[in-house]
């Protein structure tokens, strides 16, 4: 499928250029994300925060996925419950009856992904595959609940996100792994590199910063599009960052203030509510 070799820059919307070959995908771009359902304006990944985002019109929502002891997949961002919950204990050590106990910031419990998914048939999910014992309870799961359009896995692990591709084949969307976006950012300074590229993925999701130093700039995005690839970038939390991002042209801003996201996309006639 072709992409474009430009940035659209200003309010010019993408997705007439860049056509999704993921059902995933295929929503109005910039695509609105709210980051962990909003982590800074709400208590992260609980109900309450995803209601709320859903309830302000966001269609993507973006969360964890752990693994019990006993196989249950959780919607969690930590290794461990301590941060954030009123127990301890590593979440892969405990099995699902114990962590049903915790309570996010003293008061919410953590969410079982079925739950998630079972919440809003029409919400699309965003998955950060936080461990590889997650895969196999998830299969299953995604099969059996019939949400394959409406997920999209990632990982900072490019073995994850490479066995995602096997488990799935081709009908669920993932995004490029750390050697993937290394690869796309090579290319877009050497054309030579464009063979590095490996997909089939759906989208780049990178950082804002790498390193210290901007990752998404005209180059990338073009470079991105040129493959049929969408670019999201996380965790845009500000105003000036998030009118540089639709400047550029990215696909999808994540963010830990989704009032602030909706409220610059409604200034610039972009918002498009679920």
């Amino acid at each position: 499928m072709e992409g474009t070799s430009g940035v659209s820059g200003g309010d010019a919307s993408v997705s007439a250029v860049l056509p999704a070959r993921f059902a995933y995908l295929d929503g109005p771009t910039p695509l609105a994300m709210a980051h962990r359902g909003g982590a800074i304006e709400h208590l992260e990944n609980t109900r309450p925060a995803f209601e709320a985002c859903v309830a302000m019109g966001y269609r993507y929502l973006e969360t964890d996925v752990r693994v019990t002891a006993d196989g249950v997949p959780v919607v969690f961002h930590d290794p461990i419950l301590d941060r954030v919950t009123d127990r301890t204990g590593r979440i892969e050590h405990l099995p699902w009856a114990e962590v049903a106990t915790a309570r996010i910031g003293g008061r919410e419990p953590i969410l079982r992904l079925e739950e998630l998914f079972g919440a809003w048939p029409d919400v699309r999910f965003n998955l950060d595959i936080k461990a590889a014992g997650v895969l196999a309870p998830l299969v299953p799961l995604v099969r059996r609940t019939g949400v394959a359009d409406r997920i999209c896995l990632g990982s900072f692990s490019d073995a994850r996100v490479a066995a995602a591709r096997r488990v799935f084949g081709p009908s669920v969307c993932t995004s490029l792994g750390p050697r993937g976006v290394a690869a796309l950012r090579l290319s877009s300074y050497s054309p030579r590199a464009a063979g590095l590229v490996r997909l089939p993925a759906g989208c780049a999701q990178v950082p804002l910063q790498l390193g210290g130093r901007a990752l998404v700039d005209e180059r990338f995005v073009a470079a991105a599009h040129a493959r049929g690839l969408q670019v999201h970038v996380w965790t845009v939390d500000t105003p000036e960052e998030t009118a540089t991002m639709l400047d550029l042209g990215v696909d999808g801003i994540m963010t830990d203030r989704p009032a602030m996201l909706k409220g610059v996309l409604q200034a610039r006639g972009r918002w498009t509510p679920r």
